[in-house]
């Protein structure tokens, strides 16, 4: 058993975040149920955002390794199976990015094998909406949930379009899912806000930590979204809770460990 723990590992790759309260109820959390799910592996940590690592080193002090740096370490504290389990939402360019960084690794481990992301399957789009709805049980039908995804260039960011289509097709017209950077736009929201005409508009993250976009893009001051919902009229309410913190999705999560091994 201990060789085992020695030599064979998870590594858990997340975006990562400046704000030690979301990370501890998110990120922490996954990590925590991974490592539980699977005593017989180590549990590492690699953050991809430069930005937000580098804050981290010059703010606080706290040094996170990116993918490359874990991986050394790995195969320096004598790991020989890997496993890569990203907690990125979809295949976008985040997780292409890891995935190529880890192939480079390829000729240094006995074995690397790569975990799907969040959203990959039709079975984890349902799962996903799932959790929302055990989350917001208690919520009216009078009422909106309006939840926001960051969004990409890339062509993964259909997913969140597709997402919102499952979401009314499971009955759940009263949710509504957008993004920060892509489509659906915070535009588009208002506008199917306007036709619905809600009593009261519930926002939430639909990330895996409620950190900077959560607190400034989605409920902060300015031009934030629960502002241009109140500039249009509507009573809004903030829920700043990341996806980690929902144990269906932390679920999701081991499951995709437990895929790839």
């Amino acid at each position: 058993m201990m060789e085992q723990q020695q030599t064979k590992a998870i590594l858990v790759v997340s975006f990562g975040t400046s704000h030690a309260d979301t990370r501890e109820k998110n990120i922490d959390r996954i990590e925590a149920d991974i490592s539980a799910a699977f005593p017989d592996y180590r549990i590492y940590r690699a953050w991809t955002s430069k930005m937000i690592l580098k804050k981290l080193k010059n703010r606080d002090g706290i040094v996170i390794d990116n993918v490359k740096e874990a991986l050394e370490r790995m195969e320096s504290d004598g790991i020989r199976e890997l496993i890569v389990q990203p907690t990125h939402v979809m295949n976008g360019i985040e997780n292409e990015l890891m995935t190529a960084q880890v192939r480079a690794f390829d000729g240094h481990f006995d074995e690397i094998r790569l975990g799907a992301p969040l959203l990959t399957t039709e079975q984890d789009s349902r799962e996903a909406i799932a959790a929302l709805e055990q989350e917001w049980k208690t919520l009216p039908e009078n009422e909106a949930l309006v939840l926001m995804g960051h969004g990409t260039e890339h062509y993964a960011n259909s997913i969140y379009a597709a997402l919102d289509y499952m979401m009314k097709d499971m009955g759940h017209e009263n949710m509504f899912l957008g993004t920060v950077e892509a489509y659906p736009t915070l535009e588009a929201l208002i506008r199917r806000m306007k036709k619905e005409k809600p009593v009261k508009v519930h926002l939430a993250p639909f990330m895996i930590v409620a950190g900077d976009h959560a607190k400034n893009d989605m409920s902060g001051e300015g031009d934030s979204w629960a502002a241009r919902f109140s500039e249009e009229g509507f009573d809004v309410e903030c829920h700043l809770k990341g996806l980690g913190e929902y144990p269906q999705i932390r679920d999701m999560f081991v499951r995709h460990v437990r895929e790839a091994v």
